[in-house]
């Protein structure tokens, strides 16, 4: 197995190494232009926060269905799924739970307020049609209300100018099949995009357990995702978004009405997101005002009867708002007043924030902002985050020292509060009145760029969440509070270096301690994550063949209140494409080259080797 340490002073030392040969440049990576951190466009060079973007050529390149493949080859991010594609999946970023992690498209909120945890089904995100993914890391997501876990925002393909079409084919091992089309249109007044995806599998038997019905679990997804907008003057903007995704999986381990174990079994998801807004621009001000609807249905069957069905519904108001051009400084405030819906249960939250940037040097950066938000069923919270950034400049190169401290809370959810309130809930579970957990959490780092051929990141972080919530994995009872405080820290060290103008390597590797308040390793937390890509791209731009290798080491499971030890296991990806002419591609992908067999999650198997090609055809 890799040894990760070696690997990081070897890399480091290397990268280094290379520095004396670097172009007198200076680094155009710093002039990026990012909204996650602060809902407005700023530059990296200004950002203390941690931020990774992937756009559409990095998505394309690793070549994977799912948008949670993709982003669990980028720093400090741990992704799990119980089986194959379509099964029950999590991003935790930094070490912590999937649920505390905002995921939003295009401005839509994906969360649905009716599972356990008011979360995104990442599992039926699919890479197609996605031009751009900003990741915020960490409790820093102020002006969203968001928790320890980060922000994650999706963004589709722009639309240029003139009329573009797209049509993606591709298919290969395990009965796999993917077909997708994209169409925009723009002009000065009006620009418009849409994007249809059909993907389906048969799958594989994903639970070791299944050892009598051993049936293959098969996956379909068909999602639409649109966007208009329409300019009505110079500075003022409206703009409409629409996603609808359905999506149909098939697992092991679920129970009939009388309660008898199963293993055919199907859950139904169908999500529909409208979100509708109207933008002001102009040198000194911005305005926008949001009103978006999210609504999510989900049926899970056993032997084709329905057992649990479940709904929810978030709708959303929100004001956000920017004043540049003051003395020394922008300010940042907004508005959010949102309502949540699970069943018959529903619950108010509304959210006022404010945020200070400094505007007054060149090299010195300075972020200040502050949160309250009155919650109908916990009350009234405040949260902060303080960030500083301060560029050094040489010659040919510029270090940019940083940190960052960010609070936030959360409220538990309607589904934690009824369960616990309801029929199946057992002491100690049914004893306990859930309270709202509290985060906090602090980071600060280096980086180190020459030109635009090295890029070279080190950060430190430390987060803490009071009295998490978790499910009594003992004795089934219910939600139950861990008292005291849940902690994860450790380090990322990222590096990116064009070898030459046809080759670039990049890395990322993350040293995480995840414990519980009574010391013992939080689950699914692997200690040590590593992704190491080499990407090649021929001078004539025709052919592009991209190496993706990963690893995961020391993580721990439960099962039937027993800790396991999961395997350590790595995933070499290999994917090439050559362009036959402006308007028609061909391309493959061999995933898990190593055909490596692992765990995730204690009894569901991970997918073994597979291999896919595919055509694009541009219009």
């Amino acid at each position: 197995m890799l040894n990760l340490k070696s690997v990081a002073a070897t890399l480091t030392l290397a990268t280094v190494s290379c520095t004396n040969v670097l172009a007198q440049e200076q680094p155009s990576y710093l002039e990026e232009v990012v909204v996650i951190a602060n809902r407005v466009p700023v530059p990296l060079r200004k950002i203390a926060t941690s931020v990774s973007v992937f756009d559409k050529e990095d998505i394309q390149a690793r070549g994977n269905f799912s948008l949670t493949d993709v982003l669990r080859q980028s720093s400090a991010i741990g992704a799990t799924a119980n089986g194959g594609a379509g099964s029950l999946s999590s991003l935790r970023i930094r070490g912590e739970e999937g649920f505390r992690t905002l995921t939003l498209f295009d401005g839509l909120r994906l969360s649905n307020p009716s599972a356990p945890q008011v979360a995104t089904s990442v599992e039926h995100i699919l890479s197609s049609g996605i031009g751009r993914v900003e990741v915020l890391r960490g409790p820093q997501g102020l002006s969203y209300g968001a928790d320890a876990g980060g922000v994650i925002s999706i963004s589709s393909i722009s639309a240029g100018p003139g009329v573009k079409a797209d049509v993606d084919m591709q298919g290969g091992s395990r009965g796999t099949s993917q077909l997708s089309a994209n169409l925009s249109a723009a002009n000065e007044n009006v620009d418009f995009f849409l994007s249809a995806s059909n993907y389906e599998t048969d799958g594989y038997n994903v639970r070791i357990s299944d050892a009598t019905l051993a049936d293959k679990d098969g996956y379909e997804n068909t999602s639409f995702h649109t966007r208009l907008g329409y300019n009505i003057s110079d500075n003022l903007r409206l703009e409409l978004v629409h996603r609808n995704v359905e999506g149909e999986t098939q697992y092991d381990g679920c129970f009939a009405a009388d309660f008898s174990p199963a293993n055919d079994c199907e859950a139904l998801y169908d999500q529909k997101a409208s979100r509708l807004s109207i933008n002001y621009g102009s040198d000194s001000f911005s305005h926008s005002l949001a009103y978006s609807n999210t609504r999510t249905d989900r049926d899970d069957l056993t032997l084709g009867v329905s057992a649990f069905d479940s709904n929810g519904e978030i709708n959303r108001w929100e004001y956000v708002g920017s004043a540049s051009n003051l003395p020394g400084f922008d300010l940042v405030f907004g508005v959010d007043l949102e309502r949540e819906e699970s069943g018959p249960l529903n619950r108010n939250n509304k959210g006022y924030y404010l945020e200070y940037l400094s505007d007054f040097s060149d090299n010195f950066f300075l972020t200040a902002g502050i949160r309250q938000d009155d919650n109908d069923d916990f009350g009234e919270h405040t949260s902060h985050r303080i960030s500083m950034a301060y560029l050094i400049n040489f010659s040919n190169s510029v270090v940019k020292l940083k940190s960052s401290y960010g609070s936030g809370f959360r409220a538990p959810s309607l589904f934690e509060i009824d369960y616990n309130n309801g029929p199946f809930a057992a002491p100690p579970a049914s004893n306990v009145v859930l309270s709202e957990e509290v985060s906090k959490g602090f980071e600060y780092g280096i980086e180190y760029l020459a030109g635009d051929r090295l890029r070279l990141e080190l950060v430190v972080f430390d987060q803490d969440v009071e009295d998490a919530i978790t499910f009594d994995l003992v004795g089934f009872s219910g939600y139950v509070q861990d008292v005291g405080t849940s902690t994860s820290n450790g380090v990322e060290l990222i590096g990116e270096f064009s070898i030459s103008e046809q080759l670039r390597l990049t890395a990322n590797i993350t040293f995480n301690d995840a414990e519980r308040p009574n010391g013992l390793q939080r689950l699914r937390r692997p200690e040590q994550l590593a992704n190491l890509g080499l990407s090649y791209r021929s001078s004539n731009q025709k052919l592009n063949i991209n190496a993706f290798y990963r690893t995961s080491e020391d993580a721990i499971d439960e099962q039937f209140g027993t800790v396991v030890n999961l395997d350590d296991f790595e995933v070499l990806d290999i994917s090439a494409s050559y362009r036959i002419s402006d308007h028609f591609e061909v391309y493959g992908r061999i995933e898990n080259v190593l055909n490596d067999r692992y765990q995730e999650v204690i009894d569901y198997v991970s997918p073994d080797r597979a291999s896919y090609i595919g055509i694009r055809l541009n219009f």
